[in-house]
């Protein structure tokens, strides 16, 4: 604007269009000031460290209202990827216009599937899926688990519901995509000892659920393709 206040110097007319495009310019995202001997019309000039503040307002401002409405969503029971998410355990999309039943069966695949993460990434705390799973689930899961000898699991495993299905009041499953290639492994006496092949890679994983009147429980789980699914 440094042309328009050399011109104010020089002549005091302005016109109408030429005053609006001025006005125009000072808008919210610009912050402005009006006090200068050199501007004998009193019209607002450019501040860049106003304007920069003002931005900053606007975007903090912003992911405010985006923080308000995402926990707006969570109290009032709406179910969003986001409302799912922990910060190691990251769903990254869910399935639209799911109904009731398909809501309950996400709700329990994301708990179960947090529980036994947190298992592998703590190496501690099986017996924390015994009441998410079938007695022979379970089994599977705790043999895995000893296996493991102590072994710990870092990093964040990204997952993307791909579908749930709903087949009857007592049977469902979901297919997931999981993304585990910001995983890596230790022994227990620390050392790395990741197995890239088995650990690392996006997984297309089927979960089956029973329903006999206890709540949905994992009755199966199964790896159906590596490398071959998509994370959204």
């Amino acid at each position: 604007m440094g042309h328009l206040a050399a011109a104010l110097r020089g002549r005091l007319r302005r016109s109408l269009t030429g005053l609006l495009v001025l006005l125009l310019a000072c808008g919210p995202l610009v912050a402005c000031s009006s006090e200068s001997d050199d501007n004998p019309l009193n019209i607002p000039t450019y501040d860049p460290e106003a304007a920069a503040s003002a931005e900053a307002s606007e975007s903090a401002a912003a992911a405010e209202a985006s923080a308000s409405a995402a926990a707006s969503a969570e109290a009032a029971g709406i179910v969003t990827a986001e409302s799912l998410s922990t910060d190691r355990h990251v769903i990254t999309s869910i399935p639209e216009d799911l109904d009731e039943q398909q809501t309950e069966v996400l709700e329990a695949f994301v708990n179960y599937d947090e529980v036994t993460w947190n298992i592998w990434f703590t190496g501690t705390g099986v017996e924390n899926a015994e009441p998410l799973t079938t007695a022979e689930e379970y089994q599977i899961i705790e043999n895995n688990y000893e296996a493991s000898s102590g072994q710990t699991i870092e990093g964040t495993v990204r997952i993307s519901v791909t579908e749930v299905f709903a087949m009857s009041p007592t049977e469902a499953q979901v297919l997931v995509c999981d993304d585990q290639s910001d995983l890596t492994s230790y022994d227990a006496a620390g050392q790395e000892n990741t197995d890239p092949d088995y650990l690392r890679g996006r997984f297309e994983i089927l979960v089956t659920f029973t329903n006999e009147g206890y709540g949905w429980l994992v009755s199966e789980e199964a790896r159906l393709s590596t490398n071959e699914c998509t994370v959204q």
